[in-house]
């Protein structure tokens, strides 16, 4: 089934924390900026996205069932 990666921004504070989970999606770069590099990630990432999702300590990423 499908998927879509939502992030709100308004919450995240970019601490990576989804980005040691889930390195293929979710990248904090120099300007300490969250960037999603694949919104629709294939399904065999899905249990690292997930794990990244319960990692996110400000509850900022959800997943959107498509």
């Amino acid at each position: 089934m499908a998927y879509r990666v939502v992030v709100d921004f308004d919450l995240c504070e970019s601490n990576a924390r989804c980005m040691e989970a889930a390195p293929e999606v979710f990248e904090v770069r120099d300007d300490d900026y969250l960037y999603v590099l694949d919104e629709t990630p294939p399904e065999e990432l899905r249990p690292k996205v997930e794990e990244a999702v319960r990692r996110c300590p400000k509850a900022a990423i959800s997943l959107v069932e498509e």
